[in-house]
């Protein structure tokens, strides 16, 4: 049942009428929503208090199909028809309100194995898909370093082919690599070329047990239980066979691969978002403050319509695109939505920041506090820079969003201009 406070659930749970949604959508979210409820959602806080998920947990929606639907679409039916997966539910973790836990489970899926899937040779597929895509061996993405966050065209690490052309000796450090410290492997950017982009490879690089890996787990302000790992590669013997695609076109794949990590990053903050400014409208109906519930104060209604607005708006826009996605091809996608893609997932941030800081405020000194009724909207607080910095930084995303629609723009005037000739 969605619930009737305002804000805590989207339009088309509250039996308003959707463009988009049919029975089977519905259907199918029920269904999620009840195993969410049973395995996940109830214990996310306690989760987030101890700073680590039980191992059990992945095995459990690794055993009921939960995490491939974080796969980017199309799913990859032959694949899943070959392991006998027949049938999926999909995550819904956003309604946690944070973020960590539902990274945790999905990162390895969402980010980690689509660049073997739509990248790699047959034989590189046949060698890692089966026990990835069963949940047997976990998988990260591995682009950021110290000295290159959204600047990927500068990375440093490096990937030098051995005389006998068998394998690719690997140095250097990645840093902020969600899932890292617990996957076995890595999709890992790496320089196997010159300077900028053309001299970008990917590569699947084994990690735990490796000989000349070394992780270590960094503390963060939120999200602390997502595993956001250190790792150093020294001298890491990588056979030649591992590497992803074509050498130099690493840049064009983790630019494919940015499109769906930005696009999901911006549902699930959307979402948090929603659970923040929920939360907050479920505490100024109930709290009173000179003689009459906080609600019948102006100011606070004010606050509660500022962020309520911006959050209905991304929440559209969200929806929109998702819509689009599915009317479009992936490579048609990549080119229309790529800087688009990269604008709703900035704004995401911004619209979380608004809701987190508005609920903290409305909540008063309980939202100052690490426990009780308003730990929650603390946490999330704690994490809207985790929503504003990673899969690329908010003004470098806001920035590649306009240059990419001007770029479409003059190709398209172009192309007129031709067919007018």
């Amino acid at each position: 049942m969605a619930s009737s406070v305002p804000f805590l659930d989207p339009p088309y749970l509250n039996g308003l009428p959707s463009a988009y949604y049919k029975e089977s959508h519905y259907r199918f979210q029920k269904r999620c929503r009840a195993f969410m409820d049973e395995h996940f959602t109830p214990f996310v806080m306690e989760w987030e208090q101890k700073g680590a998920v039980p191992e059990h947990v992945f095995q459990t929606f690794v055993k009921h199909n939960m995490l491939l639907p974080s796969l980017p679409a199309p799913l990859p039916i032959k694949w899943l028809k070959q392991l006998g997966i027949n049938d999926i539910l999909g995550v819904k973790m956003g309604r946690a309100g944070l973020g960590g836990a539902g990274a945790h489970l999905i990162v390895g899926f969402a980010y980690g194995i689509p660049p073997i899937i739509k990248f790699g040779s047959p034989q590189l597929q046949e060698r890692f898909l089966p026990t990835l895509l069963r949940g047997e061996k976990r998988m990260c993405i591995a682009i950021t370093e110290p000295e290159a966050g959204s600047d990927v065209a500068n990375i440093t690490t490096e990937a030098k082919l051995t005389p006998d052309g068998k394998h690719y000796i690997v140095n250097g450090t990645k840093k902020w690599i969600t899932n890292g410290i617990w996957s076995s492997y890595s999709a890992m950017a790496v320089r196997t070329g010159g300077p900028g982009p053309k001299g970008l490879s990917m590569l699947v690089v084994p990690l735990l047990g490796q000989e000349g890996v070394s992780m270590r787990k960094l503390e963060v302000g939120g999200g602390v239980t997502a595993g956001t790992t250190f790792i150093e590669l020294d001298n890491v013997k990588v056979p030649a066979e591992n590497l992803i695609g074509k050498e130099g076109a690493g840049m064009r794949y983790i630019m494919t691969n940015f499109n769906h990590e930005r696009l999901t990053i911006a549902v699930g903050v959307t979402r948090s978002a929603r659970v923040a400014l929920g939360s907050a409208m479920a505490y100024v109906l109930k709290r009173e403050a000179f003689g009459k519930p906080l609600v019948e104060q102006p100011v606070v209604r004010q606050r509660i319509a500022r962020a309520g607005a911006l959050l209905e708006t991304q929440w559209a826009w969200v929806e929109s695109f998702c819509y689009q996605m599915t009317q479009m091809s992936k490579d048609v996608a990549d080119i229309e939505l790529g800087g688009l893609t990269a604008m709703c997932k900035a704004q995401a941030g911004i619209v979380l920041d608004e809701c987190a800081r508005t609920a903290v405020l409305l909540f008063g000194g309980n939202g100052y506090t690490m426990s009780g009724q308003g730990e929650l909207v603390q946490r999330i607080y704690r994490e809207v820079p985790g929503a504003r910095i990673p899969g690329g930084s908010e003004d470098v995303m806001m920035d590649l969003g306009v240059r990419q629609l001007v770029k479409i723009f003059e190709a398209k005037t172009k192309m007129l201009e031709g067919a007018k000739l």
